[in-house]
């Protein structure tokens, strides 16, 4: 099944208070034609789920300086002193999450789970609001599964049925985000026929895309 669509097509599907997972690290790995995209329609009260904002004039740090963002849940936001001046101003709600607690929350989403047992965080502000389970005299956090009404990734390579292979730093959250959101986009840098990946380096299966463009 050919999952080539054109930019219109895609972003037909983007819309005002949308849950959106959005993948990258420091903006390695983000989809930066759907960033533009979304600024340019003007969509906003986003919820984006990501490890960090980015850099002010890249990544997600576009969709923070023009106040597409309501709400953030995300590992840091060192990189990016506008996401950090929102916050202090009470511009934008925060959620903090420990990094691996952020990957594992969105794998147990795409895996069916329930949720998860870390030790990481308690003790800190991270624990606020949680259920707390002792296992063998320890104390754990229950951490939930989370889930995004649309998954916007960024892959190096692309077959026409959505398979897809990443590029060092840029494998990072986008493979787990594939999994755990009703609609799954993606940029690629390169989109090939079907066969001509090596199944070896596929990363992504293409039953997890649902749409794809050429594009950063």
């Amino acid at each position: 099944m050919n999952k080539v669509k054109t930019l219109d097509e895609i972003t037909a599907n983007f819309h005002d208070g949308q849950v959106m997972m959005i993948g990258g690290f420091m903006s390695a790995g983000t989809p930066e034609t759907f960033i533009d995209a979304i600024i340019e329609k003007g969509i906003t009260n986003l919820t984006v789920i990501a490890n960090d904002t980015g850099f002010v004039h890249s990544g997600i740090g576009k969709l923070i300086v023009n106040k597409r963002i309501s709400r953030l849940i995300a590992t840091h936001v060192g990189t990016n002193k506008e996401t950090g001046r929102q916050m202090t101003a009470g511009e934008i709600e925060y959620t903090l999450v420990p990094q691996g607690t952020l990957a594992e929350r969105i794998r147990a989403a795409g895996a069916g789970l329930g949720g998860f047992l870390t030790p990481t965080g308690v003790g800190t502000i991270v624990e606020e609001g949680k259920q707390k389970i002792s296992v063998d005299g320890r104390e754990y956090l229950l951490e939930l599964p989370i889930h995004a009404d649309i998954a916007l990734l960024h892959a190096w390579k692309a077959d026409t049925s959505g398979n897809l292979i990443y590029r060092i730093a840029s494998r990072n959250f986008n493979p787990l985000m594939a999994l755990a959101a009703e609609l799954v986009v993606v940029s690629a840098e390169e989109i090939v026929e079907v066969g001509e990946l090596n199944p070896d380096m596929v990363a992504t299966p293409g039953a997890l895309v649902d749409m794809l463009i050429k594009g950063m």
